[in-house]
This record gives structure tokens, C-alpha cells and sequence, in this order.
């Protein structure tokens, strides 16, 4: 478990050190003032909690203050600590009873999806799954390059199609592999929809279609890969992503380079889709469950050393 809470700690040390840093040292001055509780609000929106769930979470330490008096740094850090973790939830069980289990990977270009297949790839092999890519992002010959590199380093089975050509084929071709060779898990790739191109999105929803076609119940998640660096503006992604299709959860890529970690909440309290993975680092073995425990007290480090400590 420690050395979980170290990986956490060192891929959010960007967003601990940023805004979360000034929280830490707001919440250690030796005075609280209702001047405080404004500062505190535009710094916790400015680490991209989002106006909504900050506005909630003073709403709730005003309110334990009124009750509680907490008059003490350690107190209103504790009363923070908690605000935080009752806004956040593991990720559920995940379910690979179907044989085989299809799983669509959905997001924007450059969000470090193909990356998170692959990793995800690897993770779900080393819990003694059978897996299989399927490379349907036919528009970019570098998508489909970068994840048959990734698979021949991984030692993964991979479908491709050719390029320019129907991506909702080579998924329906690689759930008929996966049914037909015995494959336990099929990780699907997408093109990087554009959220505000109308086309791309009506094409996604084919895909969709056709691997149900292919598979009756498939696709069995549809899971869309985020960039953490992008804040704010990921969550109007997410938002086109729901409206396409059912997405059931959520990949955080590249938390390890983001200032802007505090966008977990967000998510939560808009989507209402649970967070599965987070990108922690760029090695294959980098992609970890959430763990919410872990990333609070990862963007928290800062209260370790703060004032009043």
C-alpha cells in the first residue's frame, strides 16, 4: 500500500505544488478570515475544481465552521481533507464475465488514448486475461503505427485494417477475432473524435453499433481517455463523448504532467462517471486503478510541510 501512495504522490506532484500548494498555506495562516474563505475559493477554482464544486465545498466548511468552530489549522485542513473525499469514489469492480469482453476506447487526439490501450493492454494480461487490440483509428497512420509498436513490445495480439479505410469494420473484424481465437478481453481504438465535429461523432456511434451487431451486449464498457492537462475543457469533451454514447468510465491521462489535478471533482459531480485509471508516468506500467485515498493525500502533500504543521 506505501508504495501505491508513492506512485500517487510523485505523478500528482505537479498539482500538490501548484494551486493546491497556496491552499495548503492559506489554510496554515494563523488567522481565518471571511477574507480567507473568498481567497480560498478562487484558488480552489483556479486548481480546476470548477465554480460548482468549490462553491460546495466552502458552502460545507462554512457551515462545519458554524457548528464545529474550527479554530484550529489542523482542524479546517482535516474538515478539507473530508470535503474532498466525500466528493470522490473508488472506481467499482471491474467486469470481464462476457467472453469476450469488449472494450471501446473513445477520446480526442492527443489525449494519450492509444498510450492508455496499451498500458491498459498490459495491465489486464498480467491479471491473466487474454487480449486483443484492435486498431480502428484508420484516419491516422501514426495512431495505428504507435499501437502495433506498443503491442509487439507488449507481446499483444493486434487487429489493423487499412488506411482511410471503414474503422467500424476493423472493430467488427476484431470482435469476430476475439470471439472465434478464444480471446478473453478486446480493447478497441477509435480515431480522435473532434468533439464539435458532428461527422466524427455520427461515425463513433456507428461503431458502436456495428460491434454490437458483431457481438450481441458489445460493446460492454465504453471508457473515455481524458488529458488531465487540459483542466476545465475536458469536461465539455466528456459532456459531446456522453451525448454520442454511453460512456462508463473514465481514463485520466496524464495526471503526472498537470498542474490541473483538481478536475477529478469535477468530473464526479457533472458527469457522474466513476474515474477507472489515471496515467501516473510514461512507462508501460504506469497506468494505475483510482485510488481515491491516494489521490487526495497526493494533492494534499503540500499540508505536510505548511504552516501550522
Amino acid at each position: 500500500m506505501a508504495n501505491i501512495f508513492n506512485k500517487w504522490k510523485e505523478g500528482l506532484a505537479k498539482t500538490s505544488k501548484a494551486k493546491f500548494g497556496q491552499i495548503a498555506a492559506l489554510i496554515g495562516a494563523s488567522e481565518i478570515t471571511d477574507e480567507s474563505f473568498e481567497e480560498l475559493e478562487a484558488l480552489m477554482i483556479q486548481a480546476d475544481l470548477g465554480v460548482d464544486t468549490s462553491e460546495a465545498i466552502l458552502s460545507a466548511l462554512w457551515e462545519r465552521e458554524r457548528k464545529e468552530g474550527l479554530t484550529k489549522t489542523q482542524e479546517l485542513r482535516q474538515a478539507f481533507r473530508e470535503e474532498l473525499r466525500t466528493r470522490l469514489s473508488d472506481p467499482p469492480p471491474l467486469d470481464f464475465s462476457a467472453q469476450p469482453t469488449v472494450i471501446l476506447i473513445v477520446g480526442v487526439n492527443g489525449s494519450g488514448k492509444t498510450t492508455s490501450i496499451a498500458k491498459l493492454g498490459k495491465r489486464v494480461g498480467e491479471q491473466g486475461q487474454q487480449v486483443l487490440l484492435g486498431a480502428a483509428d484508420t484516419y491516422r497512420a501514426a495512431a495505428v503505427d504507435q499501437l502495433q509498436i506498443w503491442a509487439e513490445r507488449l507481446k499483444l495480439e493486434i487487429i489493423t485494417g487499412q488506411m482511410g479505410g471503414d474503422s467500424a469494420a476493423v472493430a467488427y473484424d476484431t470482435v469476430q477475432a476475439a470471439i472465434a481465437r478464444k480471446f478473453d478481453v478486446a480493447l478497441i481504438d477509435t480515431a480522435g473524435r473532434l468533439h464539435t465535429r458532428y461527422n466524427l461523432m455520427e461515425e463513433l456511434k456507428k461503431v458502436h453499433r456495428v460491434i454490437g451487431k458483431a457481438m450481441p451486449g458489445a460493446p460492454h464498457a465504453t471508457w473515455l481517455v481524458l488529458d488531465s492537462s487540459t483542466g476545465q475543457n475536458a469536461i465539455a469533451q466528456a459532456k459531446a463523448f456522453l451525448d454520442a454514447v454511453s460512456v462508463t468510465g473514465i481514463i485520466l491521462a496524464k495526471l503526472d504532467t498537470s498542474a490541473k489535478g483538481g478536475m477529478a471533482l469535477t468530473i464526479q459531480r457533472q458527469l457522474g462517471v466513476p474515474i477507472l485509471f489515471a496515467g501516473l508516468g510514461e512507462s508501460a506500467d504506469s497506468l494505475e486503478p483510482f485510488n481515491r485515498e491516494a489521490f487526495i493525500e497526493g494533492i494534499l502533500e503540500g499540508f505536510r510541510n505548511a504552516p501550522g504543521d
